[in-house]
C-alpha cells in the first residue's frame, strides 16, 4: 500500500525542471516548492564539506537565496536543476573552506609576527636620525631651483602643475629640475638606481 501511495505522490509532484522556470518567471509559490524539495540534499551536501553545522547552516541559506537571485540563468536543455543547485552547493562550501583556510593562514602569519624578537627602538630611532640628517645635506647640496622644487613637491605635496602655477613657470621646466634634483639626491645618498 505505501508503495502505490509514494507512486500516486510521484506521478502528482510537478517536475523540479518546470518548477525552476517557473519560478525564474517570478512565480514565488513554485520557488517554495523548489526549496522544499532542495533544502534537504543542499544542506547534506553542504555538510559533507564543511563538518560544521552553524557555517552549513549560513552556506545553505546563501546557496538557496543565490537560486532564487540567478534562476533565470538555469538552462534546463543543459542539465537539470537539481544538478544546477547542488554545483552551486559545492561551489560555495568549497568557497567557504577555502576562505576560512586562508583566514587562519592569515592569523598564524600574524600570531608569527607577534612573537618576533622585538627590536631596539632605540637604535632604530637613532638610525632614522641619521638618515634624515644625510637627507639634509643632501637637499642642502642642491641648487636654490632644484631645492625649491624638491621642497615644493616631496615636503608640501604640490604636483607638477601646482610648483608651475605657485613659482611662475613653464611645467616643463618644473619636472626638469625636479629630475635633475632626484638625480642628485640620489648620487648623493649612494641609492643604486
Amino acid at each position: 500500500m505505501r508503495s502505490v501511495d509514494r507512486g500516486e505522490d510521484v506521478r502528482h509532484q510537478p517536475d523540479l525542471d518546470q518548477l525552476m522556470v517557473s519560478a525564474a518567471a517570478g512565480n514565488r509559490d513554485d520557488f517554495a516548492k523548489v526549496y522544499d524539495t532542495v533544502a534537504g540534499p543542499v544542506m547534506g551536501l553542504v555538510h559533507r564539506v564543511l563538518r560544521d553545522s552553524a557555517q552549513s547552516e549560513e552556506v545553505t541559506q546563501d546557496v538557496l537565496l543565490e537560486v532564487w537571485r540567478t534562476s533565470k540563468r538555469f538552462r534546463p536543455d543543459r542539465g537539470s536543476a537539481m544538478t544546477w543547485i547542488m554545483t552551486l552547493a559545492h561551489r560555495r562550501a568549497v568557497d567557504r573552506v577555502r576562505a576560512s583556510q586562508a583566514s587562519q593562514d592569515r592569523e598564524r602569519r600574524a600570531a608569527a609576527l607577534g612573537t618576533a624578537t622585538p627590536f631596539d627602538e632605540v637604535s632604530e630611532q637613532v638610525e632614522a636620525r641619521m638618515e634624515w640628517q644625510r637627507v639634509r645635506r643632501c637637499i642642502r647640496g642642491l641648487t636654490d631651483i632644484q631645492r625649491e622644487s624638491v621642497v615644493l613637491a616631496y615636503y608640501g605635496g604640490f604636483t607638477y602643475k601646482e610648483i608651475a602655477q605657485s613659482l611662475s613657470l613653464p611645467l616643463g621646466t618644473v619636472k626638469t629640475r625636479l629630475r635633475d634634483g632626484m638625480i642628485r639626491l640620489r648620487d648623493c645618498l649612494g641609492v643604486k638606481a
